[in-house]
């Protein structure tokens, strides 16, 4: 799954979501994890609900956001295109939280979280 984390140097979840001027995306699964591109946020505009909708839009084919701050708007935004937001609260390592998503892919990950591995497939309920 795709996952995209903000961070000014592709070292830490360092920024707020609303003030990203890029971000990291990573495919990360049990089995491996690996870094896809750097997606950058261009000028849209002076609206907030501008700013947000162009991030929002960038990563469509996010399963998440890791950030370290995000407001409830922004949130929902993600959230309605199913994509899910994780906050830090404070900058952390992007390759240590690649390595924990990693393991909690390999054992048996929540339900949000095997909703997300499963974005734009059909699900089934019989496994559950």
């Amino acid at each position: 799954m795709k996952v995209a984390f903000t961070s000014a140097t592709g070292e830490m979840i360092d920024e707020h979501f609303g003030m990203a001027k890029q971000f990291q995306i990573w495919d990360i699964s049990p089995e491996g994890a690996s870094f896809v591109e750097t997606i950058v946020i261009g000028a849209h505009g002076d609206d907030e609900e501008d700013k947000i909708a162009a991030r929002a839009n960038a990563l469509k084919e996010c399963a998440i956001v890791y950030t370290m701050a995000i407001g409830g708007p922004a949130a929902a935004k993600l959230v309605a295109l199913k994509i899910h937001p994780m906050k830090t609260n404070a900058p952390v390592s992007l390759q240590e939280t690649v390595g924990r998503l990693r393991d909690v892919l390999k054992g048996n990950p929540p339900p949000w979280l095997r909703k997300a591995m499963n974005k734009g497939q059909e699900t089934s309920f019989e496994e559950d």
